[in-house]
């Protein structure tokens, strides 16, 4: 029993390292993609503006990911914003 229970626990950090890499990595490309469009500057401004905040938003995807609950809420709390942003990029990117 306790060696399911230690396995189990193992399993869900490597799913939490996972999301945090992966699943940050990919949150932070679409917001700094979406940023870089969306923002009220010149372009160059725009781009180097969204590329710094990317750090910040990474940090916090990593930060949600340890902080949450379980490895199934971390997914969650990464999966949702990665596809509201996917769509706000296609949609901003038809309108263009």
């Amino acid at each position: 029993m306790k060696l399911n229970q230690e396995l189990q626990y193992r399993l869900g950090v490597a799913s939490r390292a996972i999301a945090a890499i992966l699943g940050g990595y990919v949150v932070t490309a679409l917001a700094t993609a979406l940023l870089a469009l969306i923002l009220p500057m010149v372009r160059i401004d725009a781009v180097l503006t969204a590329t710094l905040l990317s750090f910040t938003v990474y940090t916090c995807a990593v930060l949600w990911v340890f902080a949450a609950r379980s490895a199934f809420r971390a997914w969650i709390g990464i999966v949702l914003p990665a596809a509201i942003l996917g769509l706000g990029l296609l949609a901003q990117r038809s309108f263009a």
